[in-house]
């Protein structure tokens, strides 16, 4: 079985500062690094290093072709990883504070310019029972749902960034949702993230027929399905250092281990120590802890 993560892969810029400016402020970086990244990217590279057999596609500028050979070094495979002739690859501009919280701003380019011929040459390596894993940075996502129901695969779907357009999505298609508060909240049409079990309940309601997984930050997680009804998983303790590739973390290690058939509740605590590791560590995916560091 093989995860196909047809998701963004950006150059992260990633700038630490004392706090996240303000609107109107001007704040000296003390630093910066310039590393691979994108929810995509990070996604797979914590599949990989979870022992996933896993595929991205996608597509980046001339001016980012670099990306391809950072992911195939970890483990990735990159043959549907295609590069632009026109377009800037896409970049985020990422402020971490002393707290380790971050500010990001992503511009899209390549990503939102994927054509959608592509679609067929990547699903046509696809088998039913397969994976595919989508997030909301590239274009044609709704396209890919449909594709990818169509030719048997499981869907997993991480709505970041959320959007108004997201709720218009073919979410019928999806198979499991890993979804942030707000995200959450958006989804269910609520205004408050006040009482996550509540809102997952709707969410339970809205998607009976789907796996649902609510990352809670410090608080850990939550899943719903219908073979197990509602399930929590607390936090690890740690001491945070950069929180930007925590949520990813989660996604590829639960991913993979609900891929292999680990019950929910063990995928849950396995994905949130994951996440913890990654948290007290500067960086984005090279952030993300192997395996071995995760048992």
């Amino acid at each position: 079985m093989k995860i196909i993560n047809f998701g963004s892969l950006n150059v992260d810029n990633v700038y630490q500062v004392p706090s996240i400016v303000r609107p109107g402020e001007t704040l000296a970086a003390k630093s910066l690094m310039i590393n691979p990244g994108g929810k995509g990217a990070n996604q797979s590279v914590a599949l990989a290093r979870a022992g996933a057999h896993v595929w991205q596609a996608g597509m980046v500028g001339q001016d980012s072709e670099w990306l391809k050979e950072s992911l195939a070094k970890q483990g990735v495979d990159v043959r549907h990883v295609i590069i632009s002739p026109n377009s800037h690859g896409g970049h985020a501009i990422i402020q971490v504070d002393d707290d380790g919280q971050n500010s990001i701003v992503i511009y899209g380019g390549a990503n939102q310019e994927i054509p959608t011929s592509h679609i067929g040459v990547v699903l046509a390596d696809a088998h039913p029972g397969d994976w595919l894993t989508l997030q909301n940075e590239i274009n044609l996502t709704p396209e890919l749902m449909k594709a990818g129901k169509a030719a048997g695969m499981n869907i997993c779907f991480n709505p970041a960034p959320m959007t108004d357009s997201v709720r218009d999505y073919p979410l019928d298609c999806v198979d499991l949702f890993i979804v942030n508060e707000i995200e959450a909240a958006e989804l269910a049409a609520r205004s408050t993230t006040v009482d996550m079990e509540d809102i997952i309940r709707e969410l339970a309601e809205l998607f009976s027929d789907s796996m649902i997984c609510v990352t809670l930050g410090e608080d850990g997680a939550l899943f719903w399905s219908a073979a197990t009804d509602l399930l929590r998983q607390p936090a690890f303790a740690t001491r945070v250092v950069d929180t930007t590739a925590a949520g990813d973390t989660f996604v590829g290690y639960f991913l993979h281990e609900i891929s292999r058939g680990t019950p929910p509740a063990e995928a849950m605590a396995f994905a949130c120590k994951a996440a913890a590791i990654t948290v007290s560590r500067p960086g984005a995916s090279q952030s993300i802890p192997t395996r071995d560091e995760v048992k």
